[in-house]
């Protein structure tokens, strides 16, 4: 399975962007995906998840009522939307699948290659 993350760039506070990840070679499995970030100097934290059907999700508490997990299984993609983005927003964002959903990095089976998301302030 592989997976391309793409849609960072450099934005002011207050902005949006929406990430993509497409995923392909093994599609037929229903793979929960997740979102992650990494900021220079910290380790890789979790942000958001998404079922294989797109009917649950959940969020880091940091990111909840700003940043919107979907996905459009018919395309292979999943997306993130973020709005009111902050400077502390900023970081490397990947995209994950896994059998299910978690909070936690070890749980997902496949990795993006990750987007760079800035935030200037």
């Amino acid at each position: 399975v592989h997976l391309q993350a793409s849609g960072g760039g450099l934005v002011q506070g207050g902005g949006s962007l929406r990430l993509s990840c497409v995923t392909s070679g093994r599609t037929d499995s229903n793979y929960a995906m997740g979102w992650f970030r990494q900021a220079p100097g910290k380790e890789r934290d979790f942000v958001a998840t998404i079922n294989w059907r797109g009917d649950v999700t959940y969020y880091a508490d940091s990111v909840k009522g700003r940043f919107t997990i979907s996905r459009d299984n018919a395309k292979n993609t999943v997306y993130l939307q973020m709005n009111s983005l902050l400077p502390e927003d900023t970081a490397v964002y990947y995209c994950a699948a896994g059998d299910i959903m978690s909070t936690q990095n070890r749980r997902y089976d496949y990795w993006g290659q990750g987007t760079q998301v800035t935030v200037s302030s």
